[in-house]
């Protein structure tokens, strides 16, 4: 699973997008989910802020991010530190609820749940800032 949460500058309006794939995400999976995430800000200037996950960092994502330095600014955050990245509060609430006690025999069945749990909570303005100011992080 991969999950991003955009902020607008002015603080009108939080979205949330979201992607599951079989397997596990490499920074091939992660380099395509930057190219989707960019068509969706047609332009604007992003600021990405990214945790310490290895295909974050490897050669081959460094060498595409140097290549985004147009549209797309990368931020890291402190390593272990979970507690500032409000994508790790996204997870802790769908841990909480839709996937709380969940012992599915397919992983796509545990993708069909935490889908439902995106929904929720994309649905709400109030939780999506939420997350970013349970991380202590500020507009």
């Amino acid at each position: 699973m991969a999950g991003a949460l955009a902020y607008r500058w002015d603080g009108r309006r939080a979205r949330l997008y979201f992607q599951t794939c079989p397997g596990s995400y490499n920074d091939e999976r992660l380099i395509d989910f930057i190219r989707q995430l960019r068509r969706h800000f047609r332009g604007e200037r992003v600021i990405l802020l990214w945790d310490g996950l290895s295909s974050h960092w490897s050669r081959r994502m460094q060498d595409y991010l140097a290549g985004q330095r147009h549209w797309l600014e990368v931020e890291r955050l402190p390593g272990y530190a979970p507690e500032l990245n409000p994508v790790e509060g996204l997870w802790a609430n769908l841990k909480g609820r839709e996937l709380a006690n969940r012992c599915e025999d397919r992983i796509e069945d545990v993708a069909i749940v935490a889908e439902r749990g995106v929904r929720r909570v994309r649905s709400s303005q109030d939780m999506l800032f939420g997350l970013l100011h349970h991380a202590g992080l500020d507009l």
